[in-house]
């Protein structure tokens, strides 16, 4: 009976722990408007508690634009999102610089339905791709990435089915200080450590991307925020 009591107790402490972690998430996307978000309206709406970002034949972008949360600035922190994307390729910018006219740079976690892409780390308008899928990373002081160890080999994580295409898809991204980690469904797909003074970024803005291209439809939902 002991046993039995004490393995109740145990189960309720981690259940309430469980709970109290997931309420220090915060809700940034209200699921209604996009109030708090600043982007191109022409390609940016809300529907049915999704955001949406979508390109068509009769309103295409030249180059890559982005929906920028303008509710604060990103410096350590978890990020908890859904996706989706039907076609074309998309992402989440974090830690990110405004340039103007719904244009970033900066960090990006990647989003794309090809085999093997979803999940790696890339710099837009920086020093490009900074970790593959897999891999564990440390970029020098001169801004080259080096493989400091491997998480998984691709072939490993496509098979597991790490990423489902054109399905709702959870994103998790931690940034604490120089230490990025990025994962898709419960499986950790890059481990990066930024050394370089000049190209890492410690704060910014978060922002999320339609890239320029044929017709796309990315989707987003159940956006979450948690600060240390």
């Amino acid at each position: 009976m002991f046993r039995v009591l004490l393995s109740s107790l145990c189960a309720a402490l981690l259940a309430s722990a469980l709970q109290a972690a997931e309420a220090e998430f915060k809700p940034i996307f209200n699921g209604r408007d996009l109030a708090g978000w600043d982007g191109d309206p022409r390609f940016w709406s809300v529907r049915d508690g999704v955001l949406r970002g979508e390109t068509t034949l009769d309103k295409l972008t030249m180059g890559n634009t982005f929906l920028l949360w303008r509710g604060g600035t990103l410096k350590d922190f978890q990020l908890k999102l859904k996706f989706r994307i039907r076609n074309g390729n998309s992402g989440v910018q974090y830690r990110a610089s405004d340039l103007g006219k719904w244009v970033v740079s900066g960090y990006q976690a990647e989003i794309d339905n090809a085999a093997g892409k979803s999940g790696f780390l890339y710099e837009e308008r920086g020093r490009k791709s900074l970790a593959l899928i897999g891999q564990k990373v440390e970029i020098g002081t001169d801004g080259k990435p080096r493989l400091a160890g491997q998480l998984a080999e691709r072939k490993e994580l496509i098979a597991r089915g790490y990423y489902k295409p054109k399905e709702w898809n959870d994103y998790l991204i931690v940034a604490k200080g120089n230490h990025l980690e990025h994962f898709l469904n419960g499986i950790k797909t890059v481990e990066v450590t930024d050394n370089d003074p000049k190209g890492r970024a410690m704060e910014g803005l978060l922002a999320l991307q339609i890239h320029a291209g044929p017709p796309m439809l990315v989707e987003f939902k159940d956006i979450l925020f948690q600060t240390p």
